[in-house]
């Protein structure tokens, strides 16, 4: 008989979603992933299949979380920017990540990216005049993590699309 689950799945997805995210899928062994999250590996290749299992469900969960923050949030555009400057949704750098390192060699993964980014299409269309796009807000944020003042481009950025409202 197998031992009940001592870990809490979501926390270790989130966690995942971290390091993938800051270090891409294939810097990341599962000896990482074991010291990283604190889960024994048997328990990780019981609960996900695999490396490639957990990926999979970290970028969903990432993409899910993403869509949820914006959707709840009084103003987008804000939490958007917050994305691009400080990791407001820490889904952005596992989406960018899993597009410039798996999206070619993975159609799952190519689906997940493709599909979140058209959500990010619908709602920078939704907020307004045309002048964000989802390219622009993933353009900044990798000059964020090159270490750009993206912050000051970011307010800049929101000042003007919110006066021209």
């Amino acid at each position: 008989m197998a031992r009940p689950r001592t870990f809490d799945e979501v926390a270790v997805v989130e966690s995942a979603a971290e390091l993938f995210a800051r270090r891409g899928f294939d810097a990341v062994s599962i000896d990482d992933l074991v010291g990283h999250l604190g889960v024994h590996r048997h328990s990780l290749y019981r609960t996900f299949g695999s490396k490639r299992g957990l990926y999979l469900r970290a970028l969903r969960a990432a993409r899910k979380q993403s869509l949820v923050a914006i959707a709840a949030a009084d103003d987008p555009l804000r939490i958007l920017c917050a994305a691009v400057v400080s990791e407001g949704i820490g889904s952005l750098d596992l989406l960018l990540m899993a597009a410039i390192e798996q999206g070619a060699a993975d159609p799952e993964v190519a689906a997940e990216v493709t599909g979140a980014f058209a959500e990010l299409d619908a709602v920078t269309a939704a907020l307004g005049d045309g002048t964000l796009s989802t390219a622009t807000l993933l353009g900044l944020r990798l000059r964020a993590r090159a270490g750009d003042d993206v912050a000051r481009i970011a307010d800049e950025f929101t000042g003007r699309t919110q006066t021209d409202r």
